[in-house]
């Protein structure tokens, strides 16, 4: 796959042209709904009274990380809403990880990181509406006085925006960076063959660090201002 640029579906007189980066997503979708599957039958006949081992233990593990990530923003609320979060996040790690073993990350898509953002966006929206109706929602776009109101629009929609090109421009730089460095060793060859002591710090960069971190940058910032509208206000 990591030889195809895109695959074309002809519809009749239509080209549907679908990127590498997508058919990567999809690849990952598919082997996180099976080991989902694998992992769902381990646990339900696993030992309680015993250690969990093997995909039990790093299932727990997945939970509790995810569960780090977001309870602090969503308190009472996050049980409700990890089974998504979670299995997302789970995705979007994978997704930003992927180009180790040499396919283009899905992240590095501005189309696949508007997908997620424009989510988080809509349900931020859509919560606060829920939370105290549409005339207190368009209210607070006005506080503290009205004056303001153009500053607080654009504020709502800047979210969605930063929070996919964040994560674009950070995943795309690495790969750039990553294939630079790779044709500055190819062609000095031969002794560009003594650069490839250096290729795993970059990828322990680049790929490792960099896409955990902007993992949880991502759902940190998403679901703070999601938490602002579902987490019940305190006394």
């Amino acid at each position: 796959m990591s030889d195809v640029s895109q695959i074309v579906i002809h519809i009749g007189s239509f080209d549907f042209p679908i990127h590498q980066s997508i058919l990567v997503w999809l690849v990952i979708c598919v082997v996180m709904a099976i080991v989902a599957c694998i992992a769902g039958k381990k646990i339900e006949n696993a030992d309680p009274a015993k250690a969990p081992t093997g995909i039990v233990y790093w299932s727990e593990e997945l939970y509790n990380l995810c569960l780090y990530v977001i309870k602090g923003n969503l308190k009472e609320q996050t049980v409700h809403y990890l089974p998504m979060f979670g299995t997302i996040m789970v995705g979007m790690l994978l997704a930003n990880l992927v180009g180790l073993i040499g396919f283009q990350n899905p992240t590095s898509n501005v189309s696949f990181n508007a997908t997620l953002a424009l989510m988080f966006f809509l349900m931020i929206q859509t919560h606060g509406i829920t939370k105290h109706g549409l005339g207190a929602r368009l209210k607070e776009l006005t506080e503290p006085m009205w004056l303001l109101t153009p500053l607080n629009i654009i504020g709502e929609l800047a979210l969605p925006i930063s929070l996919t090109m964040r994560l674009f421009g950070n995943i795309l730089a690495g790969s750039i960076i990553s294939l630079l460095i790779y044709t500055l060793i190819k062609s000095i060859a031969p002794w560009g063959y003594l650069g490839l002591t250096l290729t795993p710090f970059i990828h322990m960069y680049f790929d490792i660090f960099s896409g955990v971190i902007q993992t949880y940058i991502f759902f940190t910032l998403g679901t703070y201002f999601l938490g602002q509208q579902v987490v019940p206000d305190e006394e």
